[in-house]
Formats: C-alpha cells, sequence, structure tokens
C-alpha cells in the first residue's frame, strides 16, 4: 500500500484532504461527537468498528456530499451496497493507518496540538484564541478538552505517517528528466473563428414554431408545485433548555469521577537524534557521544547543537523541542531517561529502535487533581447532556402522537412541549439548505403528500438530523402550472435562433474545411498562441481508462465543432508535430481550438 502512496503523491493530497480537522470544514460538531458502541461491523485485530461509528461516518459523508452538492444531493446515491462498503472501508483504512502509526511510534506532541487549536477560527475572538470560545464550544457538544485533543492528537500522527511515507520516494533521474520535458512542453496554433452571432441575421422562423415547440415541450415551461408552511422542531437542545443541573449534582458527580480529572506528570523535553538507519549503528552512537560532550562543556549550546546534528527533521528547526509529553507517549528507553533528570539536566547517550539520543529536561509540570472550579463547566454540560437525552427520549414518542391525533393544528404539539410554530416562505418539493430545518427530502415529501396537500393534516413528524424531529402542515399552496405561451414566446423564439445560426455555422465551417483540404481557399488565421502540450485538470481519454491529472489531447482527424452561443472553431492536432502552421505542409491547412 504505502509503495502506491510514494509512487502517486496525488493520492496523499487526497488521503490529506479526508483526514485533515474535518472542523475545518463542518464545524466543530463534526469532530466532537461520542463514538458510541454497538454491534461491531469490522474488526482489525482486537479493535472493533461499531455500529455506531458507521452510522456516524455515513451521516458525516451525508453532510459533506449536501454542502458540496446543494440542491443536487440526492441521499440515496448513498443506500447502494457499493457506496457503504465504500465508507466501512475507510474506517477500516484508518485503523490500519493508526495501528502502523503506533507501530512506527509516532505521535503528535503536546504544541502541535496546541499551534493547531490555536488556528482554529471557531475558537478565536476577535482574531485571536479564546479558551473561554474554546471550553464553550467543547461544553456545547458535550465534550471534554481532553477527549477532543485525544481525538485531534490521532489524527494529526495519521497526517505525520502520511508525510513520512510520501516524502520517502525516490524517483530515477530520466524519469524526472521525462516528466519535465513532458510538462512544460508546449505547442503554438492558430485558429479562424466563425462567430455565431455572424448567422443569426440570417435565421428566419417558420411561422408557429415558437408555439410548436411549446407545446411539444411544455414540461420545460410548467412551474413546480409550492407551499408555504408552518412547523415546528422539538430537539434535543430545545428539550433540555429549561434543564437546571444543581450545584449538589455537579459535587456528586465530581466526586464519583476524580479518576477522569487526574492531571498526569509531565515532562518537556529537548532532544539531539543520531539516527542508526542513517548513519549505522557503530557511526551513529559515536557521533551522539562527540555532541554530548559539547553539549556537556557548554549547555546554552544545546538548541544550536540540535539544529545543526539532530536527524529528527520535526524537532531540529525547533532547537530539538519535543514538547510537554507524558507517560506511555515516547518509548521506554526514552521516557525512563526523560522522567529520571531534573530539570535543566543533560542525560547520557540513550539508545532507542530509532537511533542514540541526547536528552535535555527543559520544564516540568507535577501531577495533579483538577478541581471541582477548574471542571464544573464540563461537568455541568455533560449532566445537562445526558438529561437532555433522557428528557427527548420521552417527549418524542409524546410529540409524534401528538402532531399525527390533533392532526388539524400543530398548536396542541407547541403548547404541550413549549414549542415556537414558525412559517416559511414558499418551498417547492427539491430540498433547499436555505431553508434550514424544511431542507429535508423526506419532510417535504409528507409535507406535499395527498394526505397534507387535500385535507389539510398535519405531516408526520420526520427526524431530519439526530435528535431532531420536525412536523409542519401546509398554509398555502400553487399546484403545478404551465406557463403562458405569451410570457415565454419570446425566450423560445431566441433559443430556436440560436439553433438554427449554429446549424447555418456548422455547414459553413464544414465547407470551408473541405475548401481548405483541396487547397482552393485561405483564411484569415489569428495570432499565433502558444498552448501546454498537457493541460491541468483536463483529460481526453477513451472510456474506461484510467484517468489522469496530466493527459495529452489525443490526436483526432479535422473536424468542425460548435458550442451554443460561442464561435465555431475548426480544430486538428499533428500526431507528430507541434501544431503550427509554418510547420503544416501547405495541402494540409490546421488550426485548433
Amino acid at each position: 500500500m504505502f509503495d502506491a502512496v510514494r509512487n502517486n503523491k496525488r493520492i496523499v493530497q487526497i488521503f490529506l484532504a479526508l483526514i485533515t480537522l474535518p472542523f475545518a470544514f463542518f464545524g466543530v460538531d463534526s469532530y466532537v461527537r461520542n463514538a458510541g458502541t454497538g454491534d461491531a461491523v469490522a474488526r482489525i485485530g482486537d479493535v472493533k468498528i461499531s455500529q455506531q461509528q458507521f452510522q456516524q461516518a455515513l451521516r458525516d459523508q451525508q453532510e459533506r456530499l449536501r454542502t458540496q452538492m446543494g440542491a443536487q444531493f440526492d441521499a440515496k446515491m448513498l443506500d447502494a451496497p457499493e457506496a457503504r462498503r465504500a465508507i466501512l472501508d475507510d474506517l477500516v483504512d484508518q485503523q490500519l493507518l493508526t495501528l502502523e502509526a503506533t507501530k512506527k511510534k509516532m505521535f503528535a506532541s503536546d504544541d502541535a496540538i496546541r499551534r493547531t487549536i490555536d488556528g482554529i477560527d471557531g475558537f478565536k475572538v476577535d482574531g485571536k484564541f479564546s479558551q473561554e470560545r474554546y471550553e464553550a464550544a467543547l461544553r456545547g457538544q458535550g465534550m471534554t478538552p481532553s477527549g477532543f485533543e485525544a481525538r485531534l492528537r490521532q489524527d494529526l500522527t495519521l497526517q505525520q505517517l502520511a508525510m513520512a511515507v510520501s516524502q520517502s520516494g525516490v524517483m530515477a533521474r530520466t524519469v524526472s528528466d521525462r516528466i519535465l520535458a513532458i510538462q512544460t512542453e508546449k505547442r503554438d496554433i492558430q485558429e479562424f473563428r466563425l462567430p455565431l452571432d455572424a448567422y443569426l441575421d440570417k435565421v428566419q422562423l417558420a411561422d408557429g414554431a415558437a408555439k410548436k415547440f411549446y407545446d411539444e415541450n411544455s414540461k420545460q415551461f410548467e412551474i413546480p408545485e409550492q407551499a408555504k408552511v408552518e412547523f415546528v422542531v422539538l430537539s434535543m437542545e430545545t428539550v433540555g433548555a429549561s434543564l437546571a443541573i444543581s450545584e449538589t449534582e455537579i459535587k456528586a458527580w465530581y466526586d464519583g469521577h476524580k479518576d477522569r480529572y487526574q492531571q498526569p506528570e509531565e515532562r518537556r523535553a529537548s532532544h539531539i537524534l543520531m539516527s542508526s538507519e542513517k548513519l549505522g549503528k557503530d557511526k551513529a552512537k559515536a557521533k551522539a557521544e562527540e555532541v554530548l560532550k559539547e553539549v556537556r562543556k557548554n549547555p546554552a549550546a544545546f538548541a544550536d547543537l540540535a539544529k545543526k546534528n539532530s536527524d529528527d527533521p520535526g524537532s531540529a528547526a525547533k532547537g530539538g523541542d519535543l514538547g510537554f509529553i507524558g507517560r506511555g507517549m515516547m518509548v521506554k528507553p526514552f521516557e525512563n531517561a526523560t522522567f529520571s533528570l531534573k530539570d535543566g539536566e543533560i542525560s547520557s547517550v540513550v539508545e532507542t529502535d530509532f537511533g542514540f539520543h541526547v536528552i535535555k529536561l527543559t520544564g516540568m509540570r507535577n501531577a495533579k487533581e483538577k478541581d471541582l472550579a477548574e471542571v464544573k463547566g464540563e461537568i455541568e454540560a455533560e449532566l445537562k447532556k445526558a438529561a437532555g437525552s433522557r428528557k427527548f427520549a420521552e417527549a418524542a414518542e409524546g410529540f409524534s402522537n401528538t402532531v399525527y391525533e390533533q392532526s388539524d393544528s400543530l398548536k396542541p404539539a407547541a403548547d404541550k412541549y413549549g414549542l415556537a410554530v414558525k412559517q416559511s416562505e414558499w418551498l417547492g418539493r427539491q430540498a433547499n439548505p436555505a431553508n434550514g430545518p424544511l431542507a429535508n427530502e423526506k419532510l417535504l415529501a409528507a409535507v406535499f403528500s395527498v394526505d397534507s396537500v387535500k385535507n389539510g393534516r398535519n405531516s408526520e413528524a420526520v427526524e431530519i438530523a439526530p435528535n431532531t424531529l420536525v412536523a409542519a402542515r401546509i398554509l398555502d399552496y400553487k399546484p403545478a402550472a404551465l406557463q403562458p405561451f405569451d410570457n415565454v414566446k419570446g425566450s423560445i423564439e431566441t433559443l430556436l435562433r440560436r439553433q438554427e445560426a449554429q446549424t447555418l455555422a456548422r455547414k459553413d465551417g464544414e465547407s470551408r474545411l473541405e475548401a481548405l483540404r483541396r487547397g482552393e481557399e485561405s483564411l484569415n488565421w489569428g495570432a499565433v498562441r502558444a498552448y501546454p502540450a498537457l493541460i491541468p485538470g483536463r483529460s481526453r481519454r477513451p472510456q474506461g481508462r484510467p484517468s489522469s491529472r496530466w493527459t495529452r489531447p489525443s490526436c483526432r482527424p479535422m473536424r468542425v465543432s460548435t458550442c451554443p452561443g460561442r464561435a465555431t472553431r475548426c480544430s486538428s492536432w499533428s500526431a507528430s508535430m507541434p501544431v503550427t502552421r509554418s510547420t503544416m505542409p501547405a495541402s494540409r491547412p490546421c488550426c485548433a481550438s
């Protein structure tokens, strides 16, 4: 698998895009949801992927597609077995990568975690990181900073693994030279255009052509059915808004879960690594001994010596600094040496699987228990979320029954559960993200059902998101209607005129091309322009062939092509030489699009 990554760094870019901090695109919510437990859908060694994890990944993918595709999104596209298998494969791949990173003893330092969190816009106030905003955002999702940072550390570690693999590839000089030559190759072309507007005045539409087109394509001119609705939303947030957690409950939870609020001892260390793999074991050890002597003579020069000598690219540029580390984060020999030092002390040479280290302790944080004041907000949010979840579960069934049993009004359900009855603008059957909670296909199907439209009844209570139910009823309704012919006559005539103009332009272009082939006509060629032979982002390939980021335009015979609303172009490519008018034989004049 890693060989494929080395040989195609495009894969790495895609992979990084998939694992790069989801909250940067979809909000903190997608990053801090709890994984939950359930029946395992897959097992990798001793690690299980639960049904809950799979369903969460499925929902996240739906949200990504909905964001990208807007109104074109169809939730059914993820119902196919192939789509669900792909999502499960992604979860398995991620777990395999996590195991590989653990095996390679990779980790993300506390400083890396801190820098990443500091850079998240959602945690900033006036452009600066706000601890209060950070904690409030996590509390709103029922997540603790330690839990959030643990998940963030895992994703940064996976990025570290991917980059390590992608940057370890070696390419032969002949291959790189050939790729560079292909990418820098250019072709000079000239073109002759047949502007579509030049043919519009020649078009004469037959009497009744517009009406005939209108009658034969009436579906194109229909205004879809629309409705204005009123609706109520029952969510865990609205149900839990009135909940209050007492000081006694918070204190009792704290006393019963003190083990969760232990802050273990941490040490801040810098190191200089001599890689056994790079230098060989004997040379690495000898060099480490030399560096240790220099460090002992001048401890203040540790950072400079690390920048100059260390084989750890991640820390060398920072003077060897690894940030604060806890027990279990480093390999055992390194950990034992670090936690045996005093502040400012320098170790002897320490051997690990990576090579030989010289370690300097630069800071200490003693183990301590967080007091109640520090974690009160976290506990309150967690207790409120748990109570809200229970209350929502109790309310959901009653809400659904009330909406169904008293189907002539939403007011009874709204009054019973303290909800606001809201009204919408005109809605269509297509889900539009701008419509907020009404942008749900299942809910719109219920709104536009026969029972709702003809009988004026409430829709069923539809779950539009986890722990969120919506019911609606129609206030005003417009059935689908055909636009009058007079309203669309002008646009139809314009369309037909342009179609006829394209036909005339094509015929004229084909006749000119035939004359050029016979050498009977010369054209007023445009200026010579240079185009790259490889065009980023464009692919001209036969069906079934694998695509490529860089694709050579395929060779094809001379032809005339037209595009609606654009100039007609005569085009051809030479298979054996750059396409220039000066290099082509007189009997084969050439132009290109």
